[in-house]
């Protein structure tokens, strides 16, 4: 088993037909294949080996794929890193997975600081400018284009993929080669993907939902994959009219943003799909009622694969999640894992062939989620007679910023290293596009001032701009339980109810 045996068939099959297109520029089938056995031979000569791992920290542009498809070939395990962070995170991530290579821009290569990451042997550099450091085009054009991808276990990992943890410090969430071919088989057969489709991926390549949900999904089917860097909605609409855009993918906001805009070239694409955060159920009704087709809904987590839920082709209902994907079972369970009746409200627990391996080298963190081969997500949610499940609400802290996780604490963990902050609470509170926003409680210490400039600028140096609190609020105290617990609910209680009689 190898993921990449899906490009291979796709070049023996079909070598002519598109795979990838980005800017003014195409590749088939056989010629990715084959970029992508030139960066696995580089890989080697550098020596990397079954197991190693290397590190992607790359927007998206076609050396990311072909990067991700060349690490895998040889067995090693790809490593991807959200574009967004800065040097303290990279640093935390490079050095926790040890990586022995990263393939990075020119750009991104400044928050990069090498002397702290004593482990990582080279630094590729894509979109190279200036000739400094090692050129990935050079690693490409000097290795022959010849490679096979070696056969795999199932249980080998594939790739790693960051999240953000409860105690501040992110977790690897390590998945398989038979997590993430069974999850593309299932994205597959749920959303009737066909060669003759065309797809939009502009969701960021180091996220588990553009990763595996779609670019693997899409190179499976031999499908065409039109690549874009980010969300722009001029350039969207474009590629949809001028690319003919049969299946789009996208977060909650996209649909927003574009529901706004109302675009009658909407009406050419056939397929639509949602995941990463809930779907307003208004929105969704508005849409069907716009355009006469459902946003179909996925729900998953990076320990998933992503994919863990569908709704649906044959019964969609609004406001669920659906039902389980191929090879996937789920239910709802109390706080001593029990499983609860049809109505009632526990945590959803999920387990199947999509389950993560668990996170890399975080042994007790893996064993407080995988509980008998079941991952429990951390998210509250309800099941219905017909087996639908619905989420309620989340058990953990964690904020969803337009599909984005943060975790309060990683972001508190930078407050506190400001000389001026005694206290800090950090919690999200809902808003209408991007699903939440990241806000501040301070509690400043005796004689020192600042202000929300100035302690803004102060996070934004260190940690990527998402994370950063959208707004920060002086308070005399934090409120608190007996046992010193901050009362994270009442803070976002208290601070809707403030804004709503502001």
């Amino acid at each position: 088993m190898n993921i990449t045996y899906h490009i291979e068939r796709a070049s023996k099959l079909f070598p002519d037909k598109t795979a990838l297109i980005f800017e003014e520029k195409s590749y088939t089938y056989q010629e990715l294949d084959r970029l992508a056995n030139r960066m696995a031979n580089g890989l080697t000569k550098l020596g990397v080996t079954k197991g190693d791992r290397v590190a992607l920290f790359l927007p998206n542009i076609p050396e990311f794929i072909i990067s991700y498809l060349g690490t895998l070939k040889l067995g090693a395990i790809a490593v991807s890193l959200n574009v967004m962070l800065k040097s303290s995170e990279v640093s935390f991530i490079l050095n926790d997975c040890t990586a022995k290579v990263l393939v990075t821009t020119e750009e991104l290569r400044e928050q990069v600081i090498k002397p702290d990451i004593p482990q990582l042997q080279t630094i590729l550099l894509a979109e190279q400018q200036i000739g400094r450091g090692i050129s990935l085009d050079w690693i490409i054009a000097n290795a022959s284009p010849e490679a096979e991808a070696i056969d795999l276990n199932k249980k080998d990992p594939a790739a790693i993929v960051y999240t953000s943890g409860t105690t501040g410090f992110p977790k690897g969430a390590t998945l398989s080669h038979g997590n993430i071919v069974s999850n593309m088989a299932a994205q597959n057969h749920c959303c009737n993907m066909t060669s003759g489709d065309r797809l939009l991926l502009y969701l960021p390549l180091f996220h588990c939902f553009g990763q595996n949900a779609v670019l693997n999904a899409g190179l499976n089917v031999g499908a065409t994959i039109v690549l874009q860097r980010r969300f722009n909605p001029e350039q969207v609409l474009d590629a949809i009219l001028t690319e003919k855009i049969t299946m789009f993918f996208g977060v909650p906001t996209v649909f927003i943003t574009l529901l706004n805009l109302n675009p009658s070239i909407l009406a050419n694409v056939r397929y639509f799909f949602s995941a990463a955060a809930p779907m307003p159920v208004e929105i969704a009704q508005k849409w069907q009622e716009q355009y006469g087709i459902v946003i179909h809904e996925g729900y998953g987590l990076t320990e998933t694969s992503p994919c863990a839920c569908y709704n649906h082709n044959s019964n969609y209902k609004f406001g669920s999640i659906g039902t389980p994907i191929d090879n996937v079972a789920m239910k709802i369970v109390d706080t001593e894992g029990k499983e609860l009746p049809p109505g009632e409200i526990g945590e959803i627990a999920i387990k199947g062939s999509n389950v993560m391996l668990g996170y890399w080298n975080r042994p007790l963190e893996t064993a407080k989620v995988l509980k008998n081969g079941w991952f429990h997500s951390g998210d509250i949610g309800s099941m219905d007679e017909d087996g639908y499940f619905y989420i309620v609400d989340r058990l953990k802290d964690m904020i969803n910023v337009s599909g984005f996780k943060v975790y309060p604490a990683e972001v508190e963990n930078v407050l506190y290293q400001h000389p001026a902050v005694a206290e800090a609470a950090v919690y999200g509170l809902p808003d209408p596009f991007k699903g939440e926003t990241v806000n501040a409680n301070i509690v400043l210490k005796d004689g020192y001032t600042i202000t929300e400039t100035e302690i803004a600028a102060f996070c934004a140096e260190k940690i990527a701009t998402y994370k950063v609190p959208k707004c920060f609020k002086f308070v005399d105290a934090i409120p608190k339980n007996a046992t010193g617990k901050v009362l994270k609910r009442l803070l976002s209680q208290n601070q809707a109810v403030f804004s709503q009689t502001a």
